[in-house]
């Protein structure tokens, strides 16, 4: 390898980290701008959060996705209500979603794949939400919020609902998996004009 090929190599490395950070920033941020949403109950926000983390698995790979996930984590734990209990379920989730997403993408380049490996991730993110909730963030809740009251929140919307477990794969799972599929349909609409940016190819080839 000669040097030219080293420089720019090194060049590429930079500017790739340099995106990791400035999407693990913009990820963070995306998490303060949650909403209701009124099928849910009010405890559960809808954000955008893992768009820029999928945006990166295509730009940079999956490993670079996932970066972005733990990042964002990372950050939000310094103002963390859960004692880092919902960072650890939101990293699990974000990586669910964006690795399978980014590794499809990079074997098999196209629109196609990237919708079918960003679908393919939101259902898994949406299964492994069942387990997350179920094991992990709702235990916790039960320390400050009564189990039947957390309970009566989902009843208010369906009174036919009888148990947690029933909750999370009635309501949560499939907000879950809405909530990837927004953010599979904004990255598509936007990836192709922002990947040469990301990916560094005009500002690298010019140099």
């Amino acid at each position: 390898m000669n040097t030219v090929t080293k420089t720019r190599d090194r060049r590429i490395d930079v500017w790739k980290l340099t995106m990791t950070a400035m999407l693990s920033a913009i990820a963070f941020v995306l998490m303060f701008l949650e909403f209701s949403v009124p099928v849910m109950p009010p405890f559960i926000k809808m954000d955008l959060s893992d768009l820029p983390e999928l945006i990166g698995a295509f730009a940079m790979g999956p490993v670079s996705g996932v970066a972005i996930c733990l990042i964002k984590n990372l950050l939000h734990l310094f103002m963390s209500t859960t004692g880092g209990v919902g960072e650890l379920s939101n990293f699990i989730l974000g990586a669910c979603f964006v690795f399978p997403a980014g590794m499809i993408y990079r074997k098999w380049k196209g629109k196609k794949s990237a919708i079918f490996g960003a679908s393919l991730g939101a259902f898994l993110m949406a299964v492994v939400s069942i387990v997350s909730n179920y094991y992990i963030v709702y235990p916790f809740y039960y320390n400050f919020m009564d189990k039947d009251a957390i309970l009566s929140a989902y009843q208010a919307i369906l009174p036919g609902i009888q148990s947690i477990l029933q909750c999370l794969i009635v309501f949560n799972a499939p907000f879950t998996l809405v909530k990837g599929l927004l953010s599979v349909a904004v990255t598509v609409l936007i990836y192709k004009h922002i990947s040469p940016f990301l990916k560094g190819t005009n500002r690298l080839g010019k140099e």
